[in-house]
């Protein structure tokens, strides 16, 4: 790890202007570098600044779209469906959540459903962006033009890991559930493979549908392997259950899909935003679910070293020594950030002095 450590504006400038250098619309450059930045601050790195360069490298070669907007292809007020033209999967998602916050305060549920978005990065920073201010949110994303992860029983791969996440307030921040189909996920796996690693357990199966710890079976063996469904060998129907019903919401009812055989790096998008208001009212929201929170965080520990936290908390320490602190990369994210602003002449961030 870099022992240079960043503001999160010093970077969130950087970012936006290594997608400025390359013509994106400032409002979708800094869409994506905002929360490109958060997402790194909450520790979630491999979503982080380390997809710019593949966002670069598509955009280069014309598969990310940097202007435009989308095409609302139906708008019934509380359901909508848009056509994102693969234009920046963050700055779509960000434009949907503000349009479902502000129609949640007078129609109570508002569902978007987006088909030929971009990627749209680390699920939990999004359904933040609708917690913070005091909606639920849920969002499930698939890839249709990607292949990782054999159904249940089979062994050639079919779905992406197809993440899932649910966002809500609480009294000191939001909890953020953010899961996926497979027990691992395809940045992880490549991860290991460059740095010549296994996995601490068989996460995958290689192309006869056998558990292995290599990375190396999903995309540089032949059969190729895949990523295991959560619940493994013994329970992966769960997994299979969570991708299947990902599917439907994502592609089914944005109307594109796997049928379609599409061919460029995406994903297609369900987000509810649900305004608590509308049901037993938001104080009596929060009072619930904090309760639950608290008995489980007071829940006698395996490890007492190790006791019971709530996804989000950790998150939300995390941004605060972020401001604090500022932000650190590992040596292979930084020199690819650093190779980028090179060959697009757009300078460096200036390191913050230590704390």
């Amino acid at each position: 790890m870099s022992t240079n450590h960043f503001s999160i504006s010093r970077l969130e400038d950087f970012a936006a202007a290594l997608y400025g250098a390359v013509g994106m619309d400032a409002d979708k450059a800094r869409s994506v570098a905002r929360l490109q930045v958060l997402t790194d601050a909450m520790g979630r790195r491999t979503h982080g600044l380390a997809m710019a360069p593949l966002y670069l490298a598509d955009i280069a070669k014309g598969g990310l779209q940097v202007r435009g907007e989308p095409v609302v292809l139906k708008d019934h007020g509380a359901a909508v469906v848009w056509d994102g033209g693969y234009l920046p999967g963050l700055w779509l998602m960000e434009r949907a959540i503000d349009m479902a916050v502000q129609r949640a305060a007078t129609m109570g549920v508002v569902t978007v459903a987006i088909q030929k978005s971009h990627h749209i990065g680390c699920l939990a920073a999004l359904v933040k962006q609708a917690a913070d201010r005091g909606c639920v949110a849920i969002i499930a994303n698939s890839e249709p033009a990607a292949k990782r992860v054999a159904p249940y029983g089979g062994t050639e791969a079919l779905f992406t890991p197809n993440p899932f996440a649910v966002g809500y307030p609480g009294p000191e921040h939001p909890v953020l559930v953010d899961i996926c189909a497979s027990i691992t996920t395809t940045s992880m796996t490549r991860q290991k493979y460059a740095a010549g690693e296994s996995f601490e357990h068989p996460w995958l199966l290689d192309g006869h549908g056998q558990p292995t710890r290599d990375p190396a079976v999903l995309e540089h063996s032949e059969p190729r392997g895949s990523l295991q469904l959560l619940g493994g060998q013994e329970y992966g129907h769960k997994g299979f259950g969570l991708a299947l019903m990902i599917e439907a919401l994502s592609q089914g009812l944005s109307g594109h899909g796997r049928k379609d055989a599409p061919k460029r790096w995406g994903g297609n998008v369900f987000l509810q935003v649900i305004n608590p208001d509308f049901f037993a009212g938001a104080e009596a929201f929060v009072e619930q679910t904090d309760f639950l929170s608290q008995q489980c965080r007071g829940n006698r520990p395996i490890d007492p070293a190790r006791p019971v936290r709530l996804p989000g908390d950790q998150a939300s320490q995390l941004i605060e020594r972020a401001h604090r602190e500022g932000v650190s990369y590992d040596d292979a994210a930084w020199q690819a950030l650093v190779d980028w602003s090179g060959k697009l002449g757009v300078a460096l961030p200036v390191a913050q002095a230590p704390a």
